[in-house]
């Protein structure tokens, strides 16, 4: 019992418990998923300053099994790292894992699913953006004019304004309409 190593102050947990979808218990559960990344670059026990300043590089989160199949894998660590680079903190961590838990609300989920699929960060899914997605998702079997297809499908179902790019009302707008969204951008803990 003397032994128990404490990972975080009680002030820590009531932060992390605050500015995310989390019980205690999960955010210790997320902190062990991180740390398991370089259990050598992580420490056990983790000082204030820690859980923004240790940083696992993107190739080391890439490889944990919930994102490793992922073809948006490496946009979603940068969407989610504090500088855009995929690098992660703990913190960046914990509101991804947060974000991509069954707690967080549609909305949330939307803004961030949207940011993902916002490829050269211009606020709006534009046709590069649906392309490089198309070609992602489908590892690049489709031929150019298929994928053209599909984005032009794509604008003409989504483009709610008709200027020939999705801004996030028009993207929460299809979110809302699909029943599988939530169930599907999710990560279980």
């Amino acid at each position: 019992m003397g032994n128990k190593v404490v990972t975080f102050t009680e002030q820590q947990l009531e932060d992390y418990q605050d500015c995310t979808f989390f019980t205690r218990k999960e955010i210790l559960r997320v902190f062990k998923r991180f740390r398991e990344v370089n259990p050598e670059l992580v420490p056990k026990r983790m000082t204030e300053n820690q859980a923004h300043t240790i940083v696992v590089p993107v190739e080391e989160i890439e490889k944990l099994p919930e994102l490793k199949e992922n073809p948006f894998k490496r946009r979603i660590c940068e969407v989610f790292s504090h500088d855009g680079s995929g690098n992660l903190t703990f913190e960046d961590f914990l509101d991804m894992m947060s974000v991509f838990s069954e707690a967080a609300p549609r909305d949330i989920k939307a803004w961030y699913a949207f940011r993902i699929y916002d490829l050269d960060d211009d606020m709006f899914i534009g046709r590069e953006d649906l392309l490089e997605a198309t070609r992602l998702l489908t590892k690049g079997e489709l031929h150019p004019h298929e994928r053209d297809e599909i984005v032009a499908s794509v604008l003409d179902e989504a483009d709610v304004d008709g200027d020939g790019r999705l801004s996030f009302m028009d993207f929460e707008h299809v979110v809302v309409r699909a029943p599988d969204f939530l169930s599907t951008f999710h990560i279980r803990i």
